[in-house]
């Protein structure tokens, strides 16, 4: 182990190319300028785009010129202030580009507005009288959709324009956990010291040396316990405003402003949480397994990530990881494949940790550029698999922004988990296919198994903890950090029935910054069980199988999420996909278990 380096120290090769989007920080400022006027352009057309079908077209392509660049100049600086969050001058950066981002959306509030203002038969006739309108068919019956939950010009405007502050506690949340708020030092094993990162806390507590993990544990929580006033006021407003501005906008509750969007019915939600609580003996099997692998009495939550065999988990550097994601890719085809391993040679990995840079994972860019992978990578199992997940997004970007014009060229969360996992799964069965290594089966094996666990039942638990505050929030209910602490306990000790909940974990939501982002969580767990069913047929070597997948990645937002993967294969309004997603969670534990017993 080793302290985490300075950006300076990495070399080049493992950093992303953000020069090949802006090559200077006057170029930015220039697209700046230009989109700052354009965007005060387009406020012209208010009063107007619905006056006939020209016009509004003309607004239309205006726009989109203007959003593709202000889309540009905000990824970007988000980017760069990602790579270093103590770097005052990419803050400012990333500062600007979101507060244009805002008054882009203010400047433009009139249009949903407007056209809700005609009748449907009066936009149909629009669309079939004005050549070019046909190709935002289902951009406008998405409108139309929102008709209720749509204010006036002047309040639409009016909330655009509070999109920043709205924001702010994912950003203040953010900036304290990875920028000001420094983690303990502790001694590893071989008697040098390590320091407890956003990044790598997990992999530390795989270390074989149990009262290591335990200090880790302590010292981790200790540490960000010190903040559980400032973490927890930042999570109560970000619950805030979400249920305040789902009132504003005729909602119920916040649950159905954040699943309207997407077109999402509350009953996948539902269905999520039923199926899996009727199914917590699985992780629960799960649990009772790791205590025999360890040979302990009772798993303890410093316990939960290790590995289920005891054979040293394999170091794997970043070129063998892209090598074998690479070969685990093929059954999707050989443009597919190509493409992964092109864009692992071509800038778009930021490859490793360096001090003050963002904790996690993501794939960025946008419909203008290559794709971008920020990465913390570890050399571990878990790694590589978390590079194949971001692989799976990035892929999903550039083939749906080269097949859809930019109107349909983004896709909703919704499906984009669904990319990410089918490369996961991909990767496990490429792994365990062409290793003899009993070691290495073991590691995959457990690997997947955790996969499930964190993705499938952890994201659950988190999906329920999110909509029990919400509901508080709405009830009037206090959100203090002891009733969040009591809220997450409770589902903690429900999914964690057979392993000792200690009064530090309680306390896990502070560390998870996906609850600052409103009912985000429980697409992983849809993603993840729908990818499934994909996969299994994928593998059976159904060439339409793979086509269809290939084509649901192509196909961006030009349907609703749902419409997209029943086209690809699977229905997410059924249980059934996350009950077949839990059968194979339960297979990968028969093998586990054969393969530790044998």
């Amino acid at each position: 182990m080793s302290s985490v380096p300075e950006r300076e120290e990495i070399e080049s090769a493992y950093k992303w190319d953000l020069d090949s989007v802006y090559d200077s920080t006057e170029e930015w400022e220039t697209e700046f300028e230009w989109a700052k006027e354009r965007i005060s352009a387009l406020k012209e057309y208010e009063g107007r785009v619905a006056e006939d079908g020209e016009t509004l077209l003309e607004f239309l392509e205006a726009y989109e010129e203007v959003a593709r660049t202000v889309s540009t100049l905000s990824s970007y600086a988000r980017m760069r202030s990602d790579e270093d969050t103590r770097n005052q001058d990419a803050q400012g950066l990333k500062s600007r580009g979101s507060a244009l981002s805002s008054q882009l959306s203010a400047a433009t509030s009139f249009l949903e507005p407007e056209l809700q203002s005609l009748s449907r038969d009066e936009l149909e006739a629009m669309v079939a009288e004005t050549p070019g309108l046909e190709l935002y068919e289902h951009y406008l019956d998405d409108v139309f959709r929102m008709k209720a939950h749509t204010r006036s010009a002047e309040v639409e405007e009016l909330i655009s324009e509070f999109g920043e502050v709205l924001g702010a506690s994912s950003d203040i949340y953010g900036m304290l956990t990875n920028a000001d708020l420094e983690f303990p030092t502790v001694e590893d094993p071989d008697g040098e010291d390590v320091t407890i990162t956003q990044s790598n806390f997990t992999t530390l507590l795989k270390e074989r040396d149990r009262e290591f993990r335990r200090t880790v544990h302590e010292s981790f929580y200790d540490r960000i316990s010190e903040v559980r006033n400032t973490i927890g006021s930042s999570l109560q407003y970000s619950t805030k405003s979400d249920v305040k501005l789902a009132r504003a906008r005729n909602y119920d509750t916040a649950r159905a402003a954040a699943l309207d969007g997407p077109n999402i019915p509350e009953e996948v939600y539902d269905n999520l949480v039923a199926t899996v609580r009727e199914n917590l003996d699985a992780l629960h099997r799960h649990v009772d397994l790791k205590e025999r692998a360890l040979g302990v009495d009772e798993l303890e939550m410093y316990d939960v990530y290790m590995p289920l065999t005891d054979a040293e988990e394999p170091d794997i550097d970043y070129g063998t990881a892209c090598d074998h994601i690479v070969e685990a890719v093929a059954p999707l085809g050989e443009d597919y494949q190509s493409r992964v391993a092109e864009g692992l040679e071509s800038g778009w990995v930021d490859v490793y940790e360096n001090r003050g840079k963002r904790s996690g994972a993501y794939s960025g860019g946008t419909y203008d550029t290559q794709p971008f992978i920020l990465m913390n990578y570890q050399g571990d199992l878990d790694s590589v698999y978390t590079l194949a997940h971001e692989l799976g997004h990035s892929l999903h970007s550039q083939l749906s922004s080269e097949h859809q014009p930019y109107v349909y060229n983004d896709y909703e969360i919704f499906v984009a988990e669904v990319a990410s996992t089918v490369n996961e799964s991909l990767l496990t069965h490429h792994l365990l296919e062409t290793t003899d290594d009993d070691a290495l089966r073991a590691h995959v094996l457990d690997q997947y198994l955790e996969r499930f666990r964190s993705t499938l039942f952890r994201q659950t638990l988190f999906a329920e903890f999110e909509h029990t505050i919400h509901t508080m929030e709405e009830n009037g209910e206090p959100l203090t950090p002891d009733a969040l602490d009591e809220v997450y306990g409770d589902l903690k000790r429900e999914f964690y029935a057979n392993a000792a909940v200690d009064d530090r974990i309680v306390r896990e939501w502070m560390r998870i910054p996906h609850f600052h982002y409103s009912y985000y969580v429980y697409q992983y767990s849809t993603g993840i069980s729908a990818a499934v069913a994909l996969t299994q047929d994928i593998l059976a070597g159904d060439a339409d199988a793979a086509e269809a997948y290939v084509d649901f990645l192509q196909s961006g937002s030009r349907k609703y999420p749902l419409e997209l993967l029943r086209d690809a294969g699977v229905d997410m309004s059924s249980p059934a996909p996350i009950e077949s997603a839990i059968d194979v969670y339960r297979e990968y534990l028969d093998r586990s278990e054969d393969l530790l017993l044998a």
